[in-house]
């Protein structure tokens, strides 16, 4: 009785172990798919990112921002959009021309960012990978249209500078209709690959545009030079004229100086003749008055007296010895003199 006890107290301490045992893995399951649980809902945002969700491939209203969030693990899912500056590179881009040729371009990069408001409206409408249908395709779609309206040499050489601006201005267009909220920033095309012989052709046409340059530019030297040339030559007569026109008038200046100095001693010189001949003019008129006051009867007797006087001989009677006379011309010159010394007189009178 004892020993079918003890067994049995055996077996039920194993049924309890095993028990236990079951509870533990149990609740080790459960720890460890809460633990999953907790790992799938919690993700995280990159900064310049939004966070879209779907649900049961339904697209929920909720966005996030950049950090940690939580989300329903196994049955909501996520997606990071990003929302800053990125460049969409569109690879081998076929193409072809108006006149039949098919060239490809390498590589079209297409710099653009979505407005984090407008993420919901574009992913909802166009998906996540927005930029396949957005972006890709439409490049692959306008370059065609353009390359089928224009010739190779106005898409690899007369045109090429414009198809960067065309571009992004038709993109933008169709993405402010379509998806507003998505910006082109800018679109850089690199050179299409043509065919080899078509190259050649060009790289000489290059070659002798080059040359022709050359000789434009040559040209243009020579010209600039001559031009040089005859600028120097007209500056350097306009300087001799100049000269010449400053030497003519310093000299018209000497000249007009000399006769300004001329008149000025010819004013000078008249005024002191006219000063001198009115001074003797007033001399003479005193004298003449003075001699008018000197000139009476008796002045003259006297001087009569004293001219009878200074003669060393007189004659006293009614003839005159003809041997101290010439009877023709000494009679006439001793009337004449007697005239003048009477006319004298008179004057002084």
């Amino acid at each position: 009785m004892r020993g079918w006890r003890r067994g049995r107290g055996i077996q039920d301490v194993r049924r309890a172990r095993g028990m236990m045992a079951q509870l533990g893995a149990i609740a080790s399951i459960i720890c460890a798919i809460g633990g999953a649980s907790l790992f799938a809902s919690v993700h995280k945002i990159e900064e310049g990112h939004t966070g879209v969700y779907y649900r049961g491939g339904a697209l929920l209203t909720t966005t996030s921002n950049p950090g940690f969030h939580l989300m329903m693990p196994f049955i909501t899912s996520f997606k990071s959009v990003q929302t800053t500056l990125q460049t969409d590179e569109v690879k081998n881009v076929p193409c072809g021309t108006s006149g039949g040729v098919m060239i490809y371009f390498d590589r079209i990069e297409v710099v653009n960012f979505l407005v984090p408001s407008a993420v919901y409206d574009i992913v909802r409408n166009f998906t996540a990978d927005y930029d396949k249908a957005l972006i890709f395709n439409k490049v692959h779609h306008e370059l065609n249209q353009f390359c089928s309206v224009h010739s190779l040499q106005e898409v690899y050489i007369g045109l090429f500078d414009q198809i960067d601006e065309n571009l992004k201005l038709t993109l933008q267009e169709d993405l402010t209709n379509m998806a507003p909220g998505l910006i082109i920033q800018a679109v850089r095309v690199t050179k299409p690959n043509i065919p080899e012989s078509i190259r050649r052709n060009y790289e000489m046409m290059e070659a002798e545009k080059t040359k022709l340059l050359v000789s434009a530019q040559t040209q243009k030297v020579v010209e600039k030079e001559a031009e040089t040339e005859r600028k120097r030559a007209v500056i350097e007569a306009e300087k001799v004229a100049q000269v010449a026109e400053i030497k003519f008038s310093q000299k018209v200046m000497e000249k007009e100086t000399e006769k300004r100095i001329s008149e000025i001693e010819d004013g000078a010189f008249l005024a002191k003749m006219r000063a001198r001949a009115d001074a003797e003019f007033y001399t003479a008129q005193r004298m003449a008055q003075a001699n008018q006051l000197k000139l009476t009867p008796e002045y003259l007797q006297l001087m009569k007296f004293k001219a009878i006087a200074a003669n060393s001989k007189i004659y006293f009677g009614s003839d005159i010895p003809q041997m101290f006379v010439d009877s023709g011309t000494s009679s006439s010159k001793a009337s004449a003199a007697m005239d003048v010394l009477a006319e004298q007189i008179l004057d002084l009178d």
